[in-house]
């Protein structure tokens, strides 16, 4: 690793020397930083994973029970229902605060059920393709907020591992091996300054 091209002086000795104990320090919080964002990116891919599950678990009973729905009373009667059914879903949005970092998420808040067609005119079916699908909106708006927060805290991830490696492999080295060199510089002039002292004194000594 090649040193800092600077002159061999104390007064750079001590500003290497503050650079070196600042490049460690930062060194240190950022392995902290990435040991962090690493354990809460992990967390959130688990739910990804736990997520991925349930909206699997639903779509198998959605479809099929809309399927049903169809089979059972024709595809005209169901258009007719579903033109009376009229809902309106909020989509709020809402800051998160992980590991430090802030994100925006997303909530569907799902209406209260209601009737929009009459008891002789319904079935268990639709009743169940109701529930289901609110549920499937539910999921995918959460796992359209999280998606989100795993890339930007993955991105983040990338960004702080690159500042680390840079740190750990070059700045760090670097500047240690420049502190390294001024302090021989120094030490051998000060040997060179007493050698030379030494020999002034004996002179003056034999005159």
């Amino acid at each position: 690793m090649a040193k800092l091209n600077i002159a061999p002086t104390k007064s750079n000795l001590l500003m290497v020397k503050e650079q070196l104990a600042v490049s460690e320090d930062g060194y240190d919080l950022l392995e902290q930083k990435r040991e962090i964002l690493v354990m809460e990116l992990m967390r959130m891919v688990e739910k990804v994973k736990l997520l991925e599950r349930d909206i699997d678990k639903t779509i198998q009973s959605a479809y099929p029970a809309l399927k049903n729905m169809l089979m059972a009373v024709g595809g005209d009667r169901v258009e007719r229902i579903s033109h009376a059914v009229k809902y309106d879903f909020t989509i709020t949005e809402k800051p998160v605060t992980i590991a430090g970092m802030g994100f925006s998420s997303i909530n569907v808040e799902l209406p209260s059920r209601e009737l929009f067609y009459s008891f002789l005119g319904s079935f268990a079916d639709l009743d169940k393709v109701m529930v289901d699908f609110f549920e499937l909106l539910r999921l995918l708006t959460e796992m359209a907020s999280i998606r989100t927060i795993v890339w930007r805290l993955a991105t983040e991830v990338r960004k702080t591992q690159r500042r680390v490696n840079a740190l750990d492999k070059m700045v760090i080295p670097q500047t240690r091996e420049t502190k390294t060199y001024i302090e021989g510089v120094l030490e051998e002039r000060e040997r060179e300054n007493v050698f030379v002292l030494k020999a002034l004194k004996a002179r003056q000594a034999q005159q």
